[in-house]
């Protein structure tokens, strides 16, 4: 009886185990029904298309999306943004965007400034100076947006233009996001085939007639504590091109190795067009946030650089024979004036050099005459001159190159003075100049065994610091003369020479001639950073007087326009008359 009963037992279980098993799917397939109603399962585009009713559905999901990036647009473009984009217009510098997207596609100079172009991003970024001021976004999704839609949101414009070319025939919807931001829709013109056009591109740009204020407010601490080794560095070389164009190399100068200027010659310049060309290329290929100093030797006579068929000026010991300080203003002034004309912002002159031996074969005419109180006298007034043009005039050969008997282009002087001797005659030019107010000294390739038997003035420090420093009080800008001269070549190796001239004191090292001499002056500073020998401090003292000196004079990369030749040899001819 009690085995039956247990039989019994199992089976009632297993009767409603196959029960519930039964009730549960079932319910699984009243479900599945259920949600095949609400959700259909998708199939494959190229098996079955969607029903009318999800096609629906799709367009207002889109339109929706639409409807909300159009709303964003207008809302980030009160911040200076644009979607999908960090940047902000009006304030983002061109090194943020090198950071962040690295190497531009293609870049072009306009009228309104340089643009980069990011294909990858869909994406182009205008700039004036170095700071962001368009940022135009050909966004594929933008690019769907229709004319109603930006109406529908943003109302009518505040203004609308138009532009036709070859190419294009647009429509410009402008909107005033901020007082100085303006964000605009371009789009094809409408049409009657097509009254509704889309999105071709949205630009937001921003007003900017000068340098944003935090950047011209801002610290030079702060500016040099986020320069890298390889930024200071290369605000320290001026370097020289090979021709009248840029190519790849010049182009690397100033776009990878971040030099702080160029010195121009002769070869560089054919005619003024092609000067003016050549010099707004180089502001808007600069990739540093410091302009540059754009250099020459425009002395007058037969040290001359610009092109034009410029009437010439007299040389200096013309100047020096007339004798009047008022002159000698008047020469430096149209000399500096000149050179704004031409873009340029700093000129190597004036000569300081007493002519007092007859055998020099470099100074000769360059000299205003071999008397210490005509060559300090007219040396001043003309250094003064430059100055009230906005452009930095250069005191040279440091300490003085008119008692030499070799050309330091193809060897090294030597000059057998003692100190007490030089501050007698060479030096007092230099030392009044000075007291006047001279920002540039250049420092010449000759040895002075009784200061440093072992260095020439270039590469001293008992010239450059004790002297020039220490002595004389001088506290702007040391730059030695062209290291690719004879004097330097023929007996040092070039990298060499440029550590220890740092090491000795000088600010700037100009490297006149070959690409490969401006990258090994470069790269054997940096190895002597690395290794010790030269401070990461000692860098900064150079640059933070290398900025204060492009700020004392407004150096910037905005573009020039053509000289006016006919206006230039008016005023020399009537400054020429004056004298006769």
């Amino acid at each position: 009886m009690r085995r039956k009963r247990n039989k019994r037992t199992k089976l009632r279980i297993f009767t409603i185990l196959l029960v519930i098993l039964a009730l549960m799917v079932g319910g699984y397939y009243a479900i599945k029904e259920n949600d095949s109603e609400q959700t259909p399962v998708k199939e494959s585009p190229m098996i079955n298309k969607p029903s009318d009713k999800n096609i629906v559905g799709s367009k207002n999901d889109q339109n929706s999306n639409l409807e909300n990036l159009v709303e964003e647009t207008f809302y980030l473009s009160k911040e200076g943004k644009v979607p999908n984009i960090s940047f902000v217009s009006g304030k983002t510098e061109w090194k943020e965007v090198n950071n962040e997207w690295g190497k531009s596609d293609d870049m072009s100079d306009t009228a309104k400034g340089r643009y980069e172009e990011y294909e990858r991003h869909h994406s182009t970024i205008g700039y004036v100076d170095q700071t962001v001021n368009d940022i135009r976004s050909f966004d594929p999704e933008l690019q769907k947006i229709s004319l109603d839609e930006i109406k529908e949101t943003g109302g009518e414009p505040d203004a609308i233009r138009y532009y036709k070319d070859s190419t294009y025939d647009q429509m410009i919807l402008v909107y005033h996001a901020t007082s100085s931001t303006d964000l605009l829709w371009v789009l094809p013109k409408p049409t009657e085939q097509e009254p509704n056009p889309r999105v071709h591109h949205i630009s937001l740009y921003t007003q900017m007639d000068k340098a944003p204020v935090q950047q011209e407010n801002q610290i030079i601490s702060d500016i040099i504590a986020n320069m890298s080794v390889e930024d200071k560095i290369g605000q320290m070389i001026l370097a020289g091109l090979s021709g009248t164009t840029m190519d790849e190399n010049d182009k690397k100068i100033i776009g990878e190795l971040h030099v702080g200027g160029i010195i121009f010659y002769k070869r560089n310049f054919e005619n003024p067009e092609q000067t003016v060309q050549l010099v707004n290329q180089l502001n808007a290929g600069n990739r540093s946030n410091l302009p540059l100093f754009l250099g020459v030797d425009q002395e007058g006579r037969r040290v001359t650089r610009l092109p034009g068929g410029l009437v010439n000026f007299p040389t200096n010991k013309e100047i020096g024979q007339v004798n009047d300080p008022d002159f000698s203003y008047k020469v430096g002034t149209l000399l500096g004036h000149e050179l704004k004309q031409f873009g340029l912002n700093l000129n190597f002159a004036p000569v300081l050099d007493i002519n007092s031996n007859p055998m020099n074969p470099v100074i000769g005419d360059r000299a205003f005459g071999d008397s210490l109180e005509i060559v300090s006298e007219l040396g001043i007034q003309t250094m003064k001159g430059i100055q009230s043009q906005d452009v930095i005039p250069t005191i040279k050969h440091f300490p003085g190159h008119g008692d030499t008997s070799v050309d330091s282009h193809l060897e090294l002087p030597i000059v057998n003075k003692s100190l007490k001797e030089l501050k007698k005659l060479e030096l007092i030019p230099f030392e009044r100049a000075i007291e006047q107010g001279a920002d540039v000294v250049m420092v010449a390739h000759i040895l002075l065994p009784e200061l440093d038997k072992n260095n020439p003035s270039s590469m001293s420090k008992a010239v450059m610091t004790d002297l020039l420093r220490k002595q004389l009080n001088f506290t702007g800008v040391i730059i030695t003369d062209d290291m690719t001269m004879g004097a330097i070549t023929e007996h040092f190796d070039i990298g060499k020479a440029a550590v220890e001239s740092v090491k000795a004191g000088s600010d700037i090292i100009l490297v006149g001639h070959d690409y490969n001499n401006v990258v090994k002056v470069i790269s054997s500073i940096k190895v002597a950073v690395q290794y010790g020998e030269i401070s990461e401090q000692r860098l900064n003292e150079s640059v933070e007087k290398i900025i204060q000196l492009k700020r004392k004079y407004k150096i910037n990369d905005s573009k020039v326009e053509n000289p006016n030749i006919d206006e230039l040899n008016e005023s020399m001819n009537s400054l020429l008359d004056s004298v006769n």
